[in-house]
């Protein structure tokens, strides 16, 4: 791995000359300076960096130039880069450009050409950059290495808790020279995978979740034994809840048992939520929130599961599944929903093989020039489609209705119609899925005809139903017949308040039959199954929070 890299991006030779001459002259011995004379040749460049697992400081991107302005540019090269801080240059102020790039890419900095003199208009905003990107997580995890199969399941569980989480890693194939060198030195084999090599040190042979978080800098254990909130669930309405709750005074710890950003944190690309009218990644959104809540702080404890809820008075206590607990004097319930199992022969054994559950973005590249095979109708596998639709040969949509309108919305099937290397196959389920160490071909079946037909095939990514995550409460609070809580007046039925309900008022609208336990986002009886009404359910949680401390 390199020195650090600082990329300047501009279509003027004499401007990009200058800015690269200026940032050598103060950052060359530390940094790795780079220029590009366009948006596309900066993320070749980028991508090209991806790949040797270098590490990007900065990016600094004219705002007008041909193909792909600086704003346009910086959205795609936070997919590569997230943690890299980005400065916009101009030639002149201009409003509306500045509001785009707050927006769409939260640029750091926003700097006027020419900037005579760099020690005074210059250097001090590119200090601070660096400056910010020391203090982040990359910096601290920047040479953390991971050895795996490239078929192996927990192999791809570890580059995926890495991937979402943001923490930079590089990976080696444990069949290649560099991967087998990596092993040796580690004192481990093939059979040993996943293995992971620290930068002071230490090897992880197959480590469990918790190990890895642990070790990659990740926050695992609570810092206190009570607090006054505690947030289950890390994805929109869990942030929410923890953004608003830690900024409104509340001692809030959010507990999540993957990474942030729930299933909308695999989203490639969010269109239609409110302020960001060109679109945001999912992992993009996810991370705002998480570093926002962090911001007020609230504790954010990853890779913890948790197994029981109990009340205690008016204590709320949650219990993890190894055996430690933490409490509060209110929870708020955000655990989402998980993809439902294929459940058709061949496709269990073949998880994390080729068949995967949301859009396991880490495997982009290993799409290259093949088939890619979508399951799902809504806008979670149509944001996927598109996205894979940049790196495979063809991508096969696999929908069970007659059409896309019913269940998408109409900017997608607007979008998807415009790719040529996507097809759409309505009536169609997965019959059977074939390998024997990984996914090897998918057996579809058109229900119209009745016709199967087998495809050659690597990947097939799964979006398909909505199961709560909430088997751990049975007994514990009320859920209907799917596993979904109800709230508020859905717990009345005939009038009656809920069996054990221990107060003199009706359940809040979105408390469930335990008072102090309230319930936002998809997990909810009756929830909108959107990031936007996820995210406003989490704050208004928050304020019934608020209300029920308040009686107390």
């Amino acid at each position: 791995m390199g020195r650090p890299v600082l990329l300047s991006v501009d279509d003027d030779p004499g401007v990009s000359r200058a800015v690269a001459r200026d940032l050598r002259r103060r950052y060359g011995e530390e940094y790795r300076v780079l220029r590009a004379s366009s948006g596309p040749e900066a993320l070749d460049a980028l991508r090209e960096l991806k790949l040797r697992g270098d590490t990007v400081v900065a990016v600094l991107a004219d705002y007008r130039m041909p193909e792909m302005n600086g704003i346009e540019f910086l959205e795609r090269a936070m997919d590569l880069f997230p943690r890299a801080r980005r400065a916009l240059l101009t030639a002149y102020a201009d409003t509306d450009a500045a509001i785009q790039a707050i927006n769409v890419v939260d640029v750091d900095a926003y700097l006027l050409k020419p900037w005579d003199p760099p020690e005074e208009k210059l250097y001090p905003v590119v200090d601070q950059m660096i400056e910010a990107w020391r203090e982040s997580l990359e910096a601290v995890v920047g040479e953390v290495k991971l050895v795996g199969h490239r078929w192996s399941a927990p192999s791809f569980r570890a580059r995926d808790l890495l991937a979402r989480n943001a923490v930079p890693y590089r990976w080696y194939g444990a069949d290649e020279a560099e991967g087998e060198r990596m092993l040796e030195a580690a004192g481990a084999t093939a059979d040993d995978v996943p293995v992971i090599i620290t930068p002071d040190g230490v090897v992880l042979k197959a480590p469990t979740e918790s190990e890895l978080a642990s070790v990659v800098g990740l926050s695992v254990s609570a810092e206190s034994e009570f607090y006054d909130l505690v947030v289950v669930g890390g994805g929109p309405a869990g942030l929410g809840a923890a953004v608003y709750g830690a900024s409104e005074g509340l001692r809030t710890v959010l507990v999540e048992r993957e990474a942030t950003g729930g299933q909308a944190g695999q989203s490639s690309r969010i269109e239609n939520y409110l302020g960001f009218p060109n679109g945001i990644s999912g992992g993009q959104l996810a991370d705002r929130a998480r570093r926002q809540a962090r911001k007020f702080g609230a504790e954010l404890l990853l890779t913890r599961d948790c197994v029981a809820l109990e009340a205690h008075g008016s204590k709320r206590v949650l219990r993890f599944d190894d055996g430690s607990t933490i409490a509060a004097h209110a929870v708020v319930l955000a655990t989402g929903v998980s993809y439902r199992s294929l459940g058709v022969p061949g496709a269990d054994g073949l998880t994390g093989r080729g068949v995967y559950y949301g859009s396991a973005m880490t495997e982009a590249a290993a799409c290259a020039d093949r088939a890619v095979f979508i399951v799902g109708g809504a806008n979670s596998a149509g944001q996927a489609a598109v996205f894979f639709a940049r790196y495979a040969r063809s991508v096969h949509l696999l929908v069970r209705g007659p059409s896309l309108e019913a269940s998408m919305s109409q900017y997608l099937v607007e979008q998807l119609a415009a790719i040529d290397n996507v097809r759409v196959h309505t009536c169609t389920t997965v019959a059977e899925a074939h390998g024997t160490d990984h996914l090897e071909q998918v057996t579809l079946l058109d229900a119209g005809t009745g016709e199967r037909t087998t495809y050659e095939a690597s990947h097939l990514f799964v979006f398909i139903g909505g199961e709560p995550r909430t088997h751990w409460l049975d007994g514990a609070l009320v859920r209907d017949e799917r596993g979904f809580i109800p709230t508020g007046p859905s717990l009345l039925g005939d009038g009656r308040r809920p069996h054990g309900w221990t107060l003199d008022r009706d359940p809040y609208l979105l408390e469930s039959s335990v008072p102090g336990v309230f319930v936002a986002g998809d997990v909810r009886a009756e929830s909108v199954k959107r990031v936007a009404s996820a995210v406003g359910e989490g704050a208004m949680a928050v304020t019934l929070v608020h209300r029920y401390l308040g009686e107390r």
